[in-house]
């Protein structure tokens, strides 16, 4: 029997842990998503301009001084400094907590998230404002424009959102089935 921290090997190969798993797609979205900005601003925007590429997505050229949505993005002075500071807090909240999980999609969750926070952590640092360049819209109404970092966040925020709802409901069940087994 392997010992209770190890993961258990799966037809002869050996699972990740959580945190190394979640630590690699950190890395992964945080160098995809500051290649795809470095290749939009050095090569694909020169100049700006609207790029159709479907009828439904286009690409653009943004830049968020705020956070989702543009929201406090005024542009005063310590804006981007105080949306930096509060990004590295969550990131340090998040990576303690992908160090403690034991769960391979909350790892991954994470990870998503740490990876897509130090990509527009990374451009405030750079040019004070995030770099948008997604722009998908439908009957003349347009989603605001967004980056790898932000999909990044979204999907990771998405995979905790659903993975609590489905691991509450998997514990209701257990304690449910317990109860039932004691009466």
């Amino acid at each position: 029997m392997p010992p209770p921290n190890k993961a258990r090997p799966r037809d002869g190969v050996r699972r990740l842990p959580p945190r190394v798993a979640g630590g690699v797609l950190a890395v992964v979205v945080l160098i995809v998503d500051q290649a795809t900005k470095w290749w939009i601003l050095n090569d694909v925007m020169q100049p700006p301009r609207v790029i159709d590429i479907t009828p439904f997505f286009n690409l653009v050229l943004g830049w968020n001084r705020g956070v989702s949505f543009g929201l406090f993005g005024a542009g005063e002075a310590g804006t981007a400094w105080l949306l930096i500071a509060v990004a590295l807090v969550i990131s340090t909240v998040l990576f303690v907590w992908l160090l403690r999980t034991d769960r391979i999609i909350v790892g991954l969750g994470l990870g998503a998230i740490i990876g897509g926070a130090l990509g527009n952590v990374t451009d405030r640092l750079r040019f004070g404002a995030v770099t948008d360049f997604l722009d998908f819209h439908l009957l003349g109404v347009h989603w605001p424009a967004f980056n790898v970092a932000d999909a990044g966040i979204t999907v990771g925020a998405a995979v905790l959102i659903l993975h609590s709802l489905f691991q509450g409901a998997e514990h209701r069940t257990s304690n449910t089935v317990e109860r039932e087994g004691n009466e």
